[in-house]
């Protein structure tokens, strides 16, 4: 069974940096996508950033110039750079990894960016 658990939220001022990892377990290999999104209460889930097998990324535009998504293949690992977090980030955010059985989300971590 595939396994994702989020780390790394928790309570940021404005300007302050955050770095959100995603451990994968339960596959070894076929790991396509690996996306992080955030969602808000009463909102649709939203993209933030996606990294492809080959290393290719892609933002949402309220991020780009940020956030930096990475991801560590030997270790089954995502990671989220937040850097020069505003009020607006705050969110729940969701590691999401497509892979050769489907795809599978994690639990979330809560995010919020406060003075």
């Amino acid at each position: 069974q595939v396994q994702l658990v989020e780390s790394g939220g928790g309570l940021v001022q404005p300007g302050g940096s955050l770095r959100l990892s995603c451990a994968v377990s339960g596959i070894t290999f076929g790991i396509n996508s690996m996306d992080w999104y955030r969602q808000a209460p009463g909102k649709e889930r939203e993209l933030v950033a996606r990294i492809s097998g080959t290393g290719r990324t892609d933002y949402a535009d309220s991020v780009k110039g940020r956030f930096i998504i990475s991801r560590d293949n030997a270790k089954n690992m995502a990671y989220l750079q937040m850097n020069s977090l505003k009020a607006e980030d705050t969110d729940r955010y969701f590691c999401h990894i497509v892979h050769l059985m489907g795809d599978s989300w994690g639990q979330g971590t809560q995010v919020t960016v406060s003075s």
